[in-house]
């Protein structure tokens, strides 16, 4: 048995089982898909088809009901009624010659309307004055339905079921008198015939087993084709289909914005995928004719592969673990030959990244070494300054060995970190600065002199390395360093008030600007005119990096205030 097993165990054979397979797995998934697909689009056209009923019924009924709307209006707009209605609510009682006209009146209007029987009035005080006789409104709606009428403020509502005749619906609205400031003058009750709001043609006769409910917005039914016991539940559920009778339907509302009424529309499932059977069978017979040509085809192919690729195989086995061996062309099909020129590509490629690697790590091995060997390391620079600190000290020279500290304090903060980001606080520059000032005073001596006036609070805030040295060098070259006798730098730290952020500033006592001089420094700023002797080169810095650091909505230039003999100020604000 393993023998005769073995004997088919051959590369044409198992291509040709894995194609069959595959072919068969792709049809399965394919119809699969297919029928999902199609049952899913029947039921969701046939779902969207009764919708869209639901809908023009629903906007059927909205239009009978409007209509009766225009009518009562029409009646109680009547000048005649509103002279009887604004009578009644003086106290003065109609006569009855003027009821026998106001009834005239109403069933000539009665008379040009489908579906309304008959139109009555009522004074504020609930008694009737047509038709004429005693009956009083609370005899024929119920209370609530008063209190709705009149917070509907005269628009037509829905009062259900005549509870005197079977055979008819009560609408009703309050009658505002226009010539009394539109106080309330009474009320219309129309009785409207059951049939005006039957369903049309096709709902009645129901040859598609299709049900339709028609309810107003307490629930109660209007007008159905359905007369069967399980109506409440029907009028309850949420869910979208629903079992009656052993049957499953599919239950679609739509609830009208106008009168508040839900038609709801039932259609029996099997109705919406009838077609599916037909479909099923369609893809079934597709699926076997595909898989036998599948077959045929797949056999002539994996015979067709088999010889051309065993020739491939036995080439690329000869291939050692050196240089890759050319497999030589063959006259075969064209997606056998693009292989075979692929593989010789591929094994020619191969061989020339293999030289290009060797080739490029002994190049980076090379720069490496070269880098290492030109590398200088800031602590040479360090080691070498404080080596000159501890020989000044040696010679008691305290002066110059401080600034020898100071300095190389100030590299290290300038060099160092260079892995890490470009924030400090702002207690981290203030140092910074204190010791810049001592390397100064070599230069100007006792008469350079320096403050800074900084809430505790804002120390540790967060602002770009080397923002605030910048303004002070600033300030000592071009202002105090300017100035005959005493200078004075303030460094001044505050906040903004009524606002979330801080102001940075740098003050001298010098010579200060013209405004034209502050606008042509505030031009080169902007390098707007070509810059000379490196003026405003450390201020453009600072301006550049605060653009670069913060974004485009906060303010970002540059702040400077200065008059002729009076000093300058130069500074920013960021956020907290």
């Amino acid at each position: 048995m393993w023998s005769y097993l073995k004997k088919w165990n051959t590369l044409r054979n198992q291509l040709l089982v894995v194609y069959l397979v595959v072919m068969f797995i792709v049809l399965f998934i394919v119809s699969t898909i297919t029928y999902v697909l199609v049952e899913g689009l029947l039921q969701s056209n046939a779902e969207e088809q009764i919708r869209q009923t639901a809908m023009e019924s629903s906007g059927r009924y909205d239009s009978l009901f409007e209509q009766l709307n225009m009518v009562t209006k029409q009646v109680l707009t009547n000048e005649e009624l509103q002279g009887v209605l604004l009578q009644e609510s003086e106290g003065d009682i109609t006569s009855f010659n003027d009821r026998q006209s106001l009834m005239s009146t109403t069933n000539l209007i009665q008379a040009n309307a489908d579906g309304i029987y008959s139109i009555e009035i009522y004074n504020n005080d609930f008694q009737r004055i047509i038709p004429i006789d005693s009956t009083l409104l609370l005899d024929r709606i119920d209370p609530q339905g008063i209190i709705r009428a009149n917070e509907a403020g005269g628009k037509l509502i829905w009062m259900g079921e005549d509870p005197l005749d079977y055979n008819y619906f009560l609408v009703g609205r309050k009658i505002n008198l226009m010539d009394d400031d539109f106080d309330n003058g009474g009320y219309i009750i129309a009785r409207v015939n059951r049939n005006y709001f039957q369903l049309n043609a096709n709902q009645q006769e129901g040859e598609s087993n299709d049900y339709s409910i028609l309810v107003d917005n307490q629930n109660n039914p209007i007008v159905t084709n359905y007369d069967g016991t399980a109506l409440d539940e029907i009028l309850d559920t949420e869910e979208e289909t629903i079992t009656i009778d052993d049957q499953e339907y599919m239950l679609v509302k739509d609830t009208s914005d106008v009168t508040g009424w839900t038609m709801h529309i039932l259609t029996p499932v099997n109705q919406l995928t009838a077609g599916i059977s037909t479909v099923q069978a369609g893809i079934l017979i597709a699926g076997f004719i595909g898989l036998f040509i599948f077959f045929i085809f797949s056999f002539f192919l994996s015979t067709f592969i088999t010889r051309p690729i065993t020739r491939l195989t036995k080439t690329m086995r000869q291939a050692g673990e050196g240089v890759l061996a050319q497999n030589p062309v063959m006259n075969s099909a064209n997606e056998i030959n693009e292989l075979n020129q692929t593989y010789n590509q591929l094994a020619e490629e191969t061989n020339y990244l293999v030289q290009m690697v060797y080739e490029k790590e002994i190049i980076k091995n090379r720069t490496e070494l070269k880098a290492l060997q030109a590398q200088i390391h800031p602590h040479f620079l360090f080691n070498t300054l404080d080596a000159l600190y501890w020989s000044l000290d040696e010679k008691e020279e305290e002066d110059m060995a401080n600034v020898v500290l100071a300095m190389s304090e100030l590299f290290r903060y300038t060099i160092t970190k260079e892995n890490e980001d470009e924030w400090v606080t702002v207690k981290e520059e203030l140092d910074h600065i204190e010791r810049y000032m001592k390397i100064m005073r070599m230069r100007f001596g006792e008469r350079l002199n320096w403050e800074k006036d900084v809430d505790f609070n804002w120390l540790d805030v967060k602002i770009p390395k080397l923002m605030i040295q910048p303004l002070v060098e600033n300030a000592i070259l071009h202002g105090a360093g300017n100035v005959v006798g005493k200078s004075q730098i303030t460094v001044r730290i505050e906040k903004v008030p009524d606002k979330q952020r801080i102001r940075i500033a740098v003050s001298d006592n010098g010579p200060g600007m013209s405004k034209e001089k502050v606008a042509q420094v505030k031009k080169q700023m902007d390098g707007g005119i070509r810059q000379q002797k490196h003026q405003s080169m450390a201020l453009q810095n600072v301006q550049q990096r605060l653009r670069m650091f913060y974004e485009a909505g906060e303010s970002r230039d540059i702040i400077i205030l200065s008059e002729e003999g009076k000093g300058t100020m130069v500074g920013f604000e960021i956020p907290v």
